[in-house]
């Protein structure tokens, strides 16, 4: 179970105009590759619900099986401030619920620093950027 403030920090809404350029373009460059190219089996989709049947955490991008249904990866795009948040967003999201969630990166778009957490394995620092789920370095579209 988690408390009010955790709730508060999981739905909050961060939407600054480079906030929003970011996932303007990751969503552009995924979602060419996904709808236009076919490269990649994973539907990228905006601020979208991780379970539709009850109130959840909105990443900032998730990207989706319709196929199994679930959501293996989720992006946080951030600033300084709220790199320690949000990597902790990212780590529970993938710890504790049942989501599906195997891969989860937090970019810091003000100082261009990429993080990534993976089921199992925990922080990765060896290209953070690169998402294997896609086969895809998310720092190339940018």
């Amino acid at each position: 179970m988690i408390t009010r403030e955790e709730a508060l920090l999981l739905i909050g809404t961060n939407a600054p105009k480079p906030h929003q350029r970011v996932i303007s373009r990751l969503l552009t460059h995924l979602g060419y590759q996904y709808y236009i190219v076919g490269s990649i089996a994973l539907e990228p989709l905006p601020e979208t619900m991780l379970d539709e049947s009850q109130t959840s955490a909105t990443p900032d991008i998730i990207l989706y099986d319709n196929i199994l249904e679930e959501t293996p990866v989720i992006i946080e795009i951030t600033h300084t401030n709220g790199v320690k948040n949000d990597i902790q967003k990212v780590r529970q999201l993938i710890d504790e619920t049942e989501y599906g969630i195997k891969e989860g990166f937090v970019y810091n778009y003000k100082r261009n620093e990429w993080y990534k957490y993976k089921r199992g394995v925990g922080a990765i620092t060896d290209r953070p950027s690169f998402c294997e789920a896609i086969n895809l370095d998310l720092a190339a579209l940018l």
